[in-house]
C-alpha cells in the first residue's frame, strides 16, 4: 500500500506479501508516517531507507522510491486518460487490472493518494481505503496535534507522534479484510 500525498511525495507504504523487511521507506521530506532508520547504530540521525527489491517475475531490481515514483507516475497518467476520456468532469479512476495484479485508488478531497495492489480477481478495495483514510489516517496522523513537531534537523520521528498507532491499524485492518491472502 501506497499513500502519496498532494505534493506527489509517498508518504507511507506497507508490502505484506513480498518479504522485503522496510515497511516504511521514505523519510527524505520529513513526512509523519515515513520511516527512520538511524545511521550508524542509533546516533539519532535519520536516513533514506534504501531498500533495493528484487521483482520475482521480472527480475528486476528496484529502490523502493524508484517504485514509489513509479506507481505515482501510472496512477498519474491513467487518472487523466480516465478523466479526458470520460463524458463528465468527476474522476472515474478507481481501479486497474492487469494479469498479475489490480491496482486499487482512493483520492481524498486534500488530494492525499491511496494505492493497494492485490490478486486480480479481488473486488473493490475503495471503500476499505476509504476507510484506513476516515478510521485510520483521520484519528492517527490528522487529529494528531504531535503530528507536525519536528525535531531539531527538521525531520519528522513517527514514534513521538502517533504514527506507529497509524501503522498498526492499517495493518490490523488489512489483515482482517477476507480477501488478505491475495493481496
Amino acid at each position: 500500500m501506497y499513500i502519496f500525498d498532494r505534493h506527489c511525495q509517498c508518504i507511507y507504504y506497507h508490502d505484506w506479501h513480498r518479504g522485503h523487511t522496510g515497511k516504511n521507506a521514505f523519510d527524505q521530506h520529513g513526512d509523519p508516517l515515513a520511516s527512520h532508520a538511524s545511521a550508524g547504530g542509533g546516533g539519532g540521525g535519520s536516513t533514506t531507507t534504501t531498500t533495493t527489491m528484487t521483482d520475482p517475475r521480472q527480475g528486476m531490481n528496484m529502490s523502493l522510491e524508484e517504485e514509489g515514483k513509479l506507481v505515482y507516475g501510472v496512477v498519474y497518467s491513467l487518472r487523466n486518460l480516465v478523466k479526458k476520456l470520460g463524458r463528465s468532469n468527476q474522476d472515474g479512476f478507481i481501479a486497474y487490472k492487469t494479469s498479475h495484479y489490480k491496482l486499487h485508488y482512493f483520492e481524498t478531497l486534500t488530494g492525499l493518494k491511496f494505492v493497494l495492489n492485490s490478486d486480480p480477481g479481488v473486488e473493490s478495495l475503495q471503500q476499505a481505503l476509504r476507510q484506513i483514510y476516515t478510521q485510520l489516517y483521520v484519528e492517527h496522523v490528522i487529529k494528531n496535534p504531535l503530528a507536525n513537531a519536528t525535531l531539531t534537523n527538521g525531520t519528522m520521528n513517527p514514534e513521538t507522534m502517533g504514527a506507529e498507532g497509524f501503522r498498526d491499524g492499517v495493518d490490523r485492518f488489512v489483515r482482517s479484510l477476507t480477501m488478505f491472502d491475495t493481496l
